[in-house]
């Protein structure tokens, strides 16, 4: 990506730096302000937003920052002009303000980030987000609503997505055809809570729900979900294959049948235990005899599948490449270019009751499995992103996949608004 260092070098001279505001200020928010803030010449982050006002001023100062508290988007471009960091509590403030030139989702809500979304997108602001969730529910509407209006909506650089996506494009470049995608997991166990996980969250500075959701394969099910979406791939089955290997992934292109990717048209799937960890994969194949020649020549084996491998993802540090992707060169780092075709659907953690409220992602009651979306139709599957504040119809037990007519879905929700436009755009 040395083309984008250049073009920040160039703002940084010009003293015309990207102006990027953020929602969410969590770990990760944290994580991506320090980072901006003290190693991204040609960018400045100039505005946070968040519910809690003084966990935008921790990102800020965990940054070596002193913001300055604002309340509307009046306020926010004063400072603005005046050099001067910004905190506020409304996001839609933030969203409305004339001096900004992309906008970060960092939250992982998917009720709120759809309705921040939606905002910057009639707004005509770029958007990066860092919501595998929301986008693994209502990405394909959402990327579908910011072409029509002329604006960038994309995944983020860094995340294990982001990482797969730039490889894909790089094996495209080579002439090679991708045949899976992949994504390398430490641990799997779907029935993980905040409670077995509550040590591991608080070592490392972490929300114990956003824990769990690494550990039960409901985000690496997001993230494979969305990789699906933006190359058109499908899964091998219902949450996919999910080999525990403790090899390297090299070993794996003698595990999969060549034609019967090529009759899916490709895969997402995802080992546990592979080296490199925590990295991405893509094995791929190339018609040509005279190229496969050379592939071997360049130890990459004797096909028909070859590897190709980034054996690390590095999330917040790489973000600031895909806002220089969206705003100076109109490149999305993610984004799905039709309609769906992997989803993630809700599952029982555990026995459940009629009458039950769902909690929400990473919780007690449900994790996330992909599926294809023609199952996910013909089945009337319950899309994980929307389980949360669902009330159970009857009793559901234990890894069975719930479906709509299993609940009742919260009233007045704009998700559910987005998901069934979503349904019959694509249908």
């Amino acid at each position: 990506m040395l083309i984008l260092d250049t073009a920040l070098a160039r703002r940084e001279a010009e003293d015309r730096p990207i102006r990027v505001g953020m929602i969410g200020a969590g770990f990760m928010g944290r994580g991506l302000a320090n980072q901006i803030v003290n190693s991204v010449p040609g960018m400045r982050l100039v505005a946070i937003a968040n519910r809690t006002l003084a966990n935008a001023e921790r990102a800020y100062a965990e940054a070596g920052v002193e913001p300055v508290r604002v309340e509307n988007a009046d306020q926010l471009d004063a400072a603005i002009e005046n050099g001067s960091p910004a905190v506020c509590e409304d996001a839609f403030e933030l969203l409305k303000a004339v001096h900004l030139d992309c906008v970060v989702d960092v939250t992982g809500a998917v009720e709120f980030g759809a309705k921040v979304t939606v905002a910057a997108i009639e707004r005509g602001l770029p958007v990066v987000t860092m919501n595998a969730e929301l986008d693994g529910t209502v990405g394909p509407l959402l990327a579908h609503r910011a072409r029509a209006a002329g604006v960038v909506l994309t995944g983020c650089d860094g995340d294990q997505p982001g990482v797969q996506a730039n490889l894909m494009r790089f094996v495209k470049g080579l002439g090679v055809t991708p045949l899976v995608a992949g994504n390398i997991k430490g641990l799997q166990d779907e029935y993980r809570t905040p409670t077995t996980q509550k040590a591991f969250a608080e070592r490392w500075g972490q929300d114990p729900y956003m824990v769990t959701s690494f550990a039960d394969g409901t985000k690496i099910s997001f993230e494979q979900a969305i990789v699906a979406n933006a190359f058109g791939l499908t899964v091998p089955k219902r949450g996919m294959n999910g080999w525990d290997h403790e090899g390297h992934v090299d070993e794996l292109t003698d595990r999969y049948d060549v034609d019967r990717l090529r009759e899916l048209g490709g895969v997402v799937d995802y080992v546990v235990k592979s080296k490199p960890s925590p990295g991405v994969f893509v094995l791929g194949t190339h018609d040509d005899p005279k190229q496969r020649h050379y592939l071997e020549l360049y130890k990459l084996g004797k096909g028909p599948l070859y590897s190709f491998y980034t054996p690390y993802h590095l999330c917040h540090f790489e973000v600031p490449n895909s806002v220089v992707r969206a705003v100076d060169f109109a490149d999305a780092a993610l984004a799905p270019p039709a309609g769906p075709r992997v989803d993630v659907v809700a599952t029982a953690k555990q026995d459940l009751k009629a009458g039950h409220t769902l909690d929400g992602l990473g919780g007690y009651d449900t994790y996330g499995v992909a599926e294809a979306t023609p199952v996910t139709r013909a089945e009337n599957l319950l899309p994980m992103g929307v389980a949360e504040g669902c009330v159970l119809k009857r009793d559901v037990a234990k890894d069975e996949a719930l479906t709509y007519a299993d609940v009742t879905v919260p009233p007045g929700r704009l998700v559910d608004q987005l998901r069934e436009e979503q349904e019959k755009l694509f249908a």
